[in-house]
């Protein structure tokens, strides 16, 4: 398909990096992209950002047929700008689509599509070192009509915020509490898509962890409320003794496609890396006896984020007395150094996008 672009004719000014927040300010332009059931997906295009015209009645208020992502946009050392995995990205937005009855995309025209996007609005990507372009491709069922059924008519967008650097006075512990209450998801609904509800399902406990003094939830299996799942918006790791550990995609959990990129590069460092359940009186006893060396979660904003203490039960514990241990340190090193392109890729996992 031939993607169309219209330029605004009213650029906004671009902020100082040094003020950037992150998901408050977004580009010029935004990628659209109409599906009506007959037609299929027609009309890609570039167009200036502005709000959409929504009727009341439009399906994705009442049902919630809605799916996004998230990826970023780097600028190199040398001026040019990367994308890192990003068919990945597209790819898993497409499974998310299985699973909420919305019709499969070409991920190509994606891809060609956050392409023409970059090229109009590629000023909008920072070059302060850590700094990055946060882009949010997302769907949503735009039929008019309040009857439970799959809609005919889906929107998919993709727009583009500047963000700051996540730490930006160095790599940060957080602090998180397992939430033995509130589930997030269970096995056979849509915890292993990137759907609404299921950040929605999560804002409860988060609350009272925040009220708490906690940085993130830590989420149990929703049927024992036994196993570990994963922290918030992230995939969680353990470095127990010299095996690493995270809890096995189960159905429930995300594929996350910065977890995948941590497990390559740890086994090819060596570890012995393994994907099973992992329940929590095993981390607990681990954090007791000192043989939990390490923890972290894994994301497309932080891309790792140690952590200093868990808590569960009302009872704190510290890991790696509550500071960044060395592994999680090289290990998000060298994925940032890969986005940013200031290492080597040996796996092929970045894609220029615009020659600096």
């Amino acid at each position: 398909m031939t993607i169309s672009i219209t330029k605004t004719t009213a650029p906004k000014e671009k902020p100082l990096d040094k003020n950037l927040q992150f998901g408050k300010l977004y580009t010029d332009h935004m990628f659209l992209m109409n599906y009506t059931e007959g037609t299929g997906w027609y009309d890609p295009r570039v167009v200036p950002y502005a709000p959409f015209v929504i009727d009341p009645a439009s399906m994705v208020f009442h049902y919630a047929q809605e799916i996004f992502e998230g990826l970023k946009a780097y600028r190199t050392p040398d001026g040019s700008i990367n994308l890192f995995r990003p068919m990945d990205n597209f790819r898993r937005l497409n499974f998310s689509a299985e699973r909420l009855c919305i019709p499969q995309m070409d991920e190509n025209v994606l891809l060609d599509g956050l392409k023409a996007l970059l090229d109009l609005d590629a000023d909008w990507v920072p070059h302060t070192d850590g700094y990055s372009l946060y882009i949010r491709p997302f769907v949503f069922a735009s039929e008019v009509g309040v009857g439970v059924h799959t809609s005919r008519e889906y929107i998919c967008c993709i727009i583009c915020s500047p963000v700051g650097a996540y730490y930006p006075e160095g790599l940060a512990p957080t602090k998180i509490m397992i939430e033995d209450e509130d589930v997030r998801a269970v096995v056979g609904g849509t915890g292993e898509t990137k759907s609404g509800g299921n950040y929605a399902a999560s804002l409860r406990a988060g609350e009272r962890a925040r009220e708490k003094g906690f940085s993130q939830v830590l989420w149990l299996d929703g049927v024992e409320r036994k196993y570990i799942e994963e922290v918030g918006a992230m995939n969680v790791l353990f470095k127990i003794g010299d095996e690493i550990i995270t809890p096995a995609l189960s159905g429930s959990l995300l594929n996350g496609i910065t977890r995948r990129s941590c497990l390559q590069i740890l086994r090819d460092w060596g570890y012995t890396v393994t994907e099973r359940l992992i329940s929590v009186d095993e981390l607990m006893a681990a954090a007791k006896d000192g043989t939990l060396e390490e923890a972290f979660g894994s994301g497309t904003a932080a891309v790792v984020c140690p952590v200093g203490l868990i808590s569960y039960q009302g009872v704190g514990y510290p890991v790696q007395d509550g500071k960044t241990g060395a592994l999680t340190q090289r290990l998000y090193e060298t994925l940032t150094g890969i986005q940013w392109g200031k290492v080597d890729d040996p796996y092929g996992w970045t894609m220029r996008v615009i020659e600096g």
